[in-house]
């Protein structure tokens, strides 16, 4: 038995990680690394194995640094099934169908540059016809349900509590008569956020693949959030503002249309205007709605009541271009909330554009940014930054709130690993920067874990 380590390595996108048992192969993860533009093209191009040799693919959710390259793998050859939860599937197919769209408008973009300065064009990574493809290989499976990958491997999801449909995966592995279990983590929600179960925390292991995307630091809880949400809108909206938000088309759109709709009804804030400008995002609220098997009691009871979950009957919901378009020439308060979350393309360039100069808008950040992404130069306060190649003098309150995370921080972490001390061989520690992990594995290490840290293509006998 071997894994090796094709993605998330040292940072936090592009998980893929190869296991290979009884001469089978199979992938956990098959997604898309994100950072500067030029790295990134080559990258996700360069597996670092022959797609037609993986025999299954098993996803943990559907967010695009943990599936997005998945009409690569089977442009390239891949034939098998990618095994994933039911809700899982449904949105990885609506966010591949984005991906793809998002492929091709990138590649127009450089090769408009490249004409320019007399290089060959480029073909996008991926086109919407590729992504479309992808849809003929999920396999649903329910939670807590054990089944057959290959032969020697038996898998079952477990709750993750990250986004709807996620899970941790669950690996009961045999060869020449040896057992092993392997516990893969996914991304570990945080427990009582809104709509989602808790994550399951592990009850035994021989191996730990684990994420550390906020290892170093511990959340403010969620009700703090709450609040924070609640003064940040208040004082904009006392200051005849809008509140701008890059937000992840999945998850965070969803926790915050629901946090926001519940505080117009409790008073906490007044009646304005709250848009959801995000085909995308759109989409996926409902199928958000589609899946109350995801759902926490909080959200059953409300669904049972009748009360709108998602807020579909005071949340504004925007497909169109020229709807999208028609809210810059609005003045009254408001809440915008459009992809994408690191505020690298998509709509919300346009919003941050006509917004950005005035000091009585707010731009909330609410996610992790990725190093030398716009949303991560906003998050650093740089006074002066560069939208579709023109340069912006930032005006507006920048707010980041930590609460809403959709990652488990570090007392999380912890807590997940310390249910499998002194029975698990070695911690493996993926998808998180140095200045996540180190401080987790330092920790885990004084505790008496055996803690790996790969690299990009390291490889290691279980």
């Amino acid at each position: 038995m071997k894994i090796t380590f094709h993605g998330a390595t040292r940072t936090v996108t592009g998980s893929r990680h190869l296991l290979e048992i009884n001469g089978k192969r199979i992938l956990l993860e098959c997604g898309l690394y994100q950072g500067r533009r030029k790295d990134t093209y080559e990258r996700n191009r360069k597996c670092g194995f022959d797609p037609k040799s993986i025999d299954a693919v098993l996803l943990s959710h559907a967010h695009i640094d943990h599936s997005g390259n998945l009409p690569l793998l089977v442009k390239n050859g891949y034939e098998g099934p990618v095994y994933a939860t039911s809700a899982t599937a449904h949105l990885a197919n609506i966010m591949l169908l984005d991906s793809g769209h998002i492929q091709e408008d990138d590649v127009k973009y450089l090769n408009k540059k490249r004409r320019r300065k007399g290089l060959e064009p480029l073909e996008p990574l991926y086109t919407i016809d590729d992504a479309a493809r992808v849809a003929e290989h999920f396999v649903s499976m329910p939670y807590n349900y054990t089944f057959e990958v290959v032969p020697g491997v038996r898998a079952k999801f477990v709750d993750a509590g990250h986004i709807l449909g996620s899970a941790a995966i669950v690996l009961d592995l045999e060869e020449k008569g040896r057992k092993v279990r392997l516990w893969f983590s996914g991304d570990i929600g945080r427990r009582h956020i809104p709509i989602l179960r808790d994550p399951v925390l592990p009850d035994y292991a021989d191996y730990l693949l684990m994420e550390s995307t906020y290892g170093d630091k511990p959340h403010r809880d969620v009700q703090a959030a709450f609040e924070e949400l609640r003064d940040v809108v208040n004082r904009t909206v006392k200051r005849g503002g809008k509140v701008i938000v890059p937000s992840f088309a999945v998850g965070r759109t969803q926790e915050l249309v629901y946090a926001l709709h519940r505080m117009i009804e409790s008073g906490d804030i007044p009646e304005i205007p709250i848009i959801v400008d995000s085909p995308l995002a759109v989409n996926a609220s409902e199928i958000y709605h589609a899946h109350p098997e995801c759902y926490n009691e909080e959200a059953r009871r409300m669904l049972l009541r009748g009360d709108d979950v998602l807020g579909f009957g005071r949340v504004t919901y925007i497909r169109s271009v020229e709807e999208s378009k028609a809210l810059n020439d609005r003045h009254d308060p408001m809440v915008i909330l459009s992809a994408s979350g690191m505020a690298e393309t998509g709509r919300i360039l346009h919003h941050l554009k006509n917004n950005i100069g005035d000091p009585r808008n707010t731009v909330l950040i609410v996610s992790w940014q990725a190093p030398n992404t716009l949303g991560r130069r906003l998050a650093d306060h740089e006074p002066v930054v560069r939208i579709f190649g023109e340069e912006y003098e930032v005006r507006a309150e920048v707010v980041t709130i930590n609460g809403f995370s959709a990652h488990a921080g570090r007392n999380g972490l912890l807590n997940y690993a310390m249910r499998l001390k002194g029975r698990v061989k070695r911690v493996f520690i993926v998808h998180g920067e140095p200045r996540g992990a180190m401080p987790l594995i330092e920790e885990l290490q004084k505790r008496g874990f055996s803690v790996s840290y790969p690299e990009l293509g390291d490889s290691f006998r279980l």
